[in-house]
């Protein structure tokens, strides 16, 4: 059975990103702020946005000779300057990649190559990083530019070398064009280990926009938008750089999160609507700091990238009134696949109903399409689906079928009035506060170590961080000893090795031997039911 969204299709927009987000439907006026800084009080208005992306675009041509269809990479918290070198890019022809810029060297420069990023702009926090790994990559000290207006080490701010008079006509493409031409390069770890760079086409965020903005009808010029969620994460490259400049809402950036100063900006910019992730709920819920904040300005809470339990929900309604919504998507779909009714009261523990000009099939083992209440693998089609993983056709193949339905990896059933609900994962990632953590990955370094002689990572739900958390079962060489110091040894060789959503928070405990099929595939579940029975061991 073919499961279609219960909204009527719309009309796909026929243009490019950039051309989409200054369409101004809603006649916004070009003194409007758009971009806030929370902490300086820095902004940008729609007109200087528009300008100073296209003199962006300029000087990347001008200074740089960037031709249509680069890589520029962005390694960079939040911060106010960020739209305008992600969508001068963009005005320029060329690709977009986000980092994390929490990633050690090796990692930077792992995505850096595989993109084949030729411009890396880097906040000068992290600047180190980005050294070792843009020499690693190959990209010239000329290349590598610095947000802010300080040179560092021979290292030079992109504004005194890119931005000058001259602005350009953004890039255009004609629906043909658009449809195939990849924009942006987020990426997304696989159960390989191997971080996959995402390919998403123009159309495929211009087409997500309109499904978000027919999801979302409270938002519009009248909105004021915490911009806490991480810019390179394709929820908020979506939701809170992109939507924004078609709704005329205006965005307070905060580059980091801290209760005091989520709640203090809340308070004093009179913050309406939030996009957030289930362990903020959490510690709004928990920080009894929150209760000093007067936060009553916020009429909507919209939760994604992880799930968010009923009863967290119910509490945080029963504490502040706010009703929270549920969204649910991944980096392939552009993010929205489906999202909670915001004129309705939301199905209990449903992610929602699907988006606009989607199709979903819900197949069992055996391949099997299944009906109303039958839980089986979740399959989705529609035009917001990436074109497929970067020089990776292996990776692209093993998750689009014969009709180009695109595997979730998640467990879900459909109830009659067509709410969707995830049960399970397929798929082994451990989504820690929304970050994607392969274990496959965690599991080659513990294998490094000298006392292991075999390791499995596997997710544990942690209450107290409202988060899946990566825990370690490892085997010992003879001629060690299992104990505490050496368990604290083996996790602080994993968690210098890695970004910090990747630590092994859960820890690592001993077992005799790691379970395994015949085909030599470890058997997770059986590690999970050990864990989920109180046996460590």
């Amino acid at each position: 059975m073919i499961y279609e969204s219960k909204y009527p299709d719309l009309k796909i927009p026929q243009v490019g990103i950039y051309q989409y987000i200054t369409s101004n439907p809603n006649n916004i006026h070009d003194d409007k702020i758009i971009y806030l800084d929370g902490i300086t009080g820095k902004s940008y208005t729609f007109g200087e946005f528009k300008h100073e992306s296209k003199k962006f675009a300029a000087g990347l041509q001008d200074k740089l000779e960037f031709k249509c269809g680069e890589v520029l990479a962005i390694f960079s918290p939040n911060q106010v300057d960020y739209p305008i070198v992600l969508l001068g890019a963009i005005a320029a022809g060329g690709k977009v990649t986000t980092a994390n810029p929490k990633y050690k060297a090796t990692e930077l420069s792992h995505q850096l190559i595989d993109s084949g990023a030729s411009v890396l702009i880097v906040h000068p926090e992290f600047l180190g990083t980005a050294i070792e790994a843009s020499i690693e990559a190959k990209i010239p000290i000329s290349r590598v530019l610095l947000f802010g207006n300080k040179e560092i080490e021979g290292y030079k701010p992109y504004r005194s070398i890119l931005i000058g008079k001259r602005e350009i006509e953004p890039v255009s493409y004609s629906p043909e064009e658009a449809k195939i031409t990849t924009a942006y390069l987020p990426y997304s770890s696989g159960t390989t280990g191997k971080q996959k760079g995402v390919e998403i086409t123009h159309t495929n965020i211009a087409v997500n926009l309109a499904q978000l903005i027919s999801s979302d009808r409270k938002l519009g010029p009248h909105s004021i938008i915490i911009g806490i969620l991480p810019f390179f994460h394709i929820y908020a490259l979506t939701a809170i750089l992109h939507a924004p400049l078609i709704h005329g809402a205006t965005v307070v950036v905060l580059s980091s999160f801290s209760i005091k100063t989520f709640c203090e900006s809340i308070q004093t910019y009179k913050i309406n609507h939030i996009y957030a992730v289930p362990p903020i709920i959490l510690r709004l819920i928990n920080d009894p700091l929150v209760q000093q904040f007067d936060l009553s300005s916020v009429d909507l809470v919209i939760s994604a990238a992880a799930p968010l339990s009923d009863e967290l929900e119910k509490e945080f309604y029963k504490m502040f009134k706010i009703p929270i919504f549920q969204a649910f998507g991944l980096t392939e779909t552009s993010p929205l696949l489906h999202h909670s009714d915001t004129t309705k009261n939301a199905v209990p523990g449903s992610i929602g109903v699907l988006a606009p000009n989607l199709k979903a099939k819900i197949l069992s083992e055996d391949g099997r399409e299944l009906g109303y209440n039958e839980p089986g693998e979740m399959w989705v089609h529609g035009p917001n689906v990436m074109k497929g993983y970067l020089n990776n056709k292996e990776a692209t193949d093993a998750v689009f079928d014969k009709d180009g339905f695109f595997n979730t990896g998640d467990i879900a059933f459909v109830d009659e009035q067509g709410s969707f609900f995830i049960i399970d994962r397929k798929k082994e990632l451990i989504k820690y506060k929304g970050f994607q953590v392969a274990p496959a990955e965690l599991e080659a370094i513990l294998l490094t170590h000298d006392a292991v002689s075999d390791a499995a990572v596997i997710g544990y739900y942690s209450e107290e961080e409202a988060t899946e958390i990566p825990i370690a079962y490892v085997s010992i060489k003879s001629g060690y000893e299992q104990s505490p110091a050496l368990a604290a040894k083996i996790q602080s060789f994993v968690d210098e090795k890695v970004a910090p959503h990747k630590k092994l928070r859960g820890g690592v405990w001993f077992i005799d031997r790691i379970p395994k099929s015949e085909s030599g595939k470890i058997l997770r579940r059986l590690l999970r039911e050990k864990l989920k029975n109180g046996r460590m061991n």
